[in-house]
Parts: C-alpha cells; structure tokens; sequence
C-alpha cells in the first residue's frame, strides 16, 4: 500500500493544485471510524486541544464544468482541509484566478482561514435551510408549506434553466428575473412572523426562520 500511495501522490498533488485553480468549491464533513490513524498535532491554532472524532472530508471543485472531487480522512475539519487546498490557489500558469464561490452549510468548521491575500465568496447550502423546515412540518404544517412551496418554485425555476441549457450568466439573470420576486416575498413573510408575532422566536419553527433570516445574503447568493 505505501508503495502504490507513493507513486500516485504526484497525480494526488496535481489534482489538488488544480481543484484549488476552481470556480466554485463545495465542501462538508462526515464521521469517520478508522481503526488506525496517525494522530499528528492539528496545525491549525484554534484547533489545538485534542480531537477525539475523525472525520472525512468532501471537497468538490467545479472549473468550466469540469468537476474534481477530493476526500481527506483525519481529525482536521472540511474548512481547514479546504484551506490547505486554497493555499495552492494561483501557483499555476495564469496567476492567481479571481476569487472562487465556496458552497457549504452554515458550520463555522466549514469555513477556511485564508491568508489576507486569498479571498473567497461564501454562499450557503438553500438545501439544508429547506430540510429544517421538512423537519419542523408536522408540528407547524401550514407555515412549512407555504415556505417549501416558495422554495419549490425557485427549484422549478433552476430546473428550467438547466433543462435549456443557459450558460453561468444566462443562469444568473433568468433566477433574477423568475426567482427574485419569489425570494422577495419569502423575505417578507419570514420577517412578518416575528414582526406580527405570529411565531415565538424560542419554537421550532422560529429557530428555523431566524436560521433563514440570519444566512440570507449567503442563502440567496444565487440571486
């Protein structure tokens, strides 16, 4: 095995400087059970104190549609991963590409800590927001619908454009023409709930509106 991982690395290295040259990143992490691993000192600063998990973690890298997926197992998290990714961002031919799109859940441990020269542009998972409010229906059935019809008709719409086929900026503005109004409106019925008190912040359904609330620019990067 040591053998074989030393004469692909190079390959393995390749791949990580050139996922890290990506348009958009997606990132997260899951549990992982190893029965053997090698247990060095977590690098990053605030991740000094001992970690007991071991975790995978995802990175896809997405460049003119080409997609390179990366999987790190150990006891870094998927934001610290993606940042030793992103630190070969620029040492190819070209220079440094302007900054990327990173797509992840709204964990703090998702998120990378990047030298100041190094940018990025954070948009959140609508996804996970969706999947709170599936949780909450059979306690607030009528108010989860209407959110999770609204966000249906934003899915119908990215559907459409891909159906047809719409380049990255075609994309862009038929959301913002046909998904725009949809998310305007969304916006002002989840700030209504609180502002009426038609929802008590501290109940199910208020945790996930105030989830909502609180990541919506990154939730609607889309727009």
């Amino acid at each position: 095995m040591t053998e074989t991982a030393s004469a692909i690395q190079p390959a393995l290295e390749e791949l990580i400087r050139q996922a890290a040259q990506g348009e958009v990143v997606h990132n997260d992490d899951t549990s992982m059970r190893v029965l053997s691993l090698n247990r060095d000192p977590v690098s990053d600063a605030d991740a000094s104190a001992e970690r007991t998990g071991v975790f995978t973690s995802g990175i896809v890298s997405t460049d003119e549609g080409r997609r390179i997926a990366l999987f790190f197992t150990g006891r870094k998290h998927a934001g610290e991963n993606l940042g030793e990714v992103l630190k070969r961002r620029g040492t190819g031919p070209g220079g440094a590409p302007a900054p990327p799109i990173q797509m992840c859940d709204a964990l703090s441990r998702n998120l990378p800590k990047l030298p100041e020269k190094l940018e990025i542009i954070v948009g959140h998972c609508l996804a996970h927001a969706r999947r709170r409010f599936v949780e909450v229906t059979p306690n607030f059935p009528e108010p989860c619908r209407h959110v999770l019809e609204s966000l249906g008709g934003v899915y119908g719409h990215d559907a459409q454009a891909r159906e047809r086929g719409l380049s990255p900026e075609e994309r862009l503005g038929f959301h913002q023409v046909h998904s725009g109004p949809v998310m305007e409106k969304l916006h002002a019925w989840l700030n209504a709930q609180f502002d009426e008190r038609k929802v008590e912040p501290n109940s199910g359904l208020g945790t996930v509106i105030s989830y909502l609330l609180k990541h919506w620019d990154r939730l609607t990067l889309f727009l």
